[in-house]
């Protein structure tokens, strides 16, 4: 492998995830190394078969679990949590990881909560090592309006009209989401990310559990 090709995870809870909020991303650098965890739906006959098929389309690799995803949103245990991501990790080691911010992207799932706060504490901890995080930054304004990047966001690109077409029929086209769907109407043509290359910063983002954008800086 060229030693320039960065070796990326993306950690999310549901297949579409990856796609809506870093899909243009993705595919924006086919140089990535990119290994797509998927922590539930593993066996859902209609979702887990197009995960495989997005997996193709966006040059990547991946592997789904069955986290529970039930409508009651049953709150799961941190240890659970943690645990299913590293069973479903290749390894413990990457140059970049891609997951959900500890407070979601939109109101509310609770699984995206969970995940984001998850990768944060393994990141913490030891237990996965990686040069930087980025978690996805958006926001609804409490379901006033569709997820859209937070204007502060530490990394924010605008994608091409080609990039976002594909993305936009991977959403309708391959996951099947009618054109009037929530997921179709959601597709952002911009990505946005919160960014950290220290654990202890994202640690104290996650301790404080804020919601004050401006007060997370980059190091």
């Amino acid at each position: 492998m060229d030693k320039k090709t960065k070796k990326v995870a993306i950690i999310v809870a549901h297949p579409d995830d990856e796609t809506l909020w870093a899909g243009g991303t993705i595919l924006n650098n086919p140089s990535w190394d990119c290994f797509i965890a998927c922590l539930c739906r593993k066996n859902d006959p209609d979702r887990s078969p197009k995960f495989n098929h997005v997996l193709n389309i966006l040059g990547a690799i991946g592997k789904m679990g069955d986290l529970d995803d039930g409508p009651e949103q049953i709150p799961l245990a941190e240890n659970e949590v943690e645990g299913a991501i590293l069973d479903l990790l290749p390894a413990t080691n990457f140059d970049l990881v891609i997951t959900h911010s500890i407070n979601g992207e939109y109101t509310r799932h609770r699984r995206h909560e969970e995940i984001g706060r998850a990768v944060i504490k393994l990141w913490h901890s030891g237990k996965l090592m990686t040069d930087e995080l980025w978690a996805f930054s958006y926001e609804d304004g409490n379901r006033e309006y569709y997820p859209k990047p937070i204007k502060n966001a530490h990394i924010d690109q605008l994608l091409s009209r080609q990039l976002w077409e594909i993305k936009y029929n991977i959403i309708t086209s391959v996951y099947g989401f009618d054109i009037n769907s929530w997921e179709a109407k959601t597709t952002p043509a911009e990505e946005a990310f919160w960014h950290f290359n220290d654990a202890r910063q994202a640690h104290q983002w996650l301790a404080t559990g804020s919601k004050n954008y401006e007060s997370i800086i980059a190091i």
